[in-house]
């Protein structure tokens, strides 16, 4: 796998693993939508998750990364629809969708 493409990989995997800290064991969706600076954290991760994603897309198109066009267009909404961001769908894909792109993402990492 190119250099890059890890790196961008690992970088997913550390905004990934924020995401859970920032969250600690205890994952209340009360928490999360009280807390406007908690919500600002993983509203930030989940743009770098998604600009990373860009970039491996740019370096190689066909690289295989489940939903990687949704997580790219997430990553569009969550900046450019800031104002529109719904919280909801913010906690299902902190709650669906990022367990399973951790798990994927580490098994490309864990190739080298």
């Amino acid at each position: 796998m190119r250099r890059e493409i890890n790196k961008y990989l690992y970088d997913i995997h550390i905004s990934i693993e924020s995401v859970f800290d920032y969250l600690g064991s205890e994952r209340n969706f009360m928490e999360y939508q009280n807390n406007k600076l908690l919500r600002r954290a993983i509203e930030r991760e989940i743009e770098i998750i998604g600009e990373a994603v860009n970039r491996i897309l740019k370096i190689d198109p066909d690289f295989v990364l489940t939903h990687a066009r949704k997580i790219v267009d997430t990553r569009n909404w969550v900046i450019h629809g800031y104002d529109k961001v719904d919280e909801v769908i913010i906690w299902g894909i902190i709650s669906n969708h990022l367990p399973k792109l951790k798990s994927e993402v580490e098994t490309y990492l864990n190739e080298d």
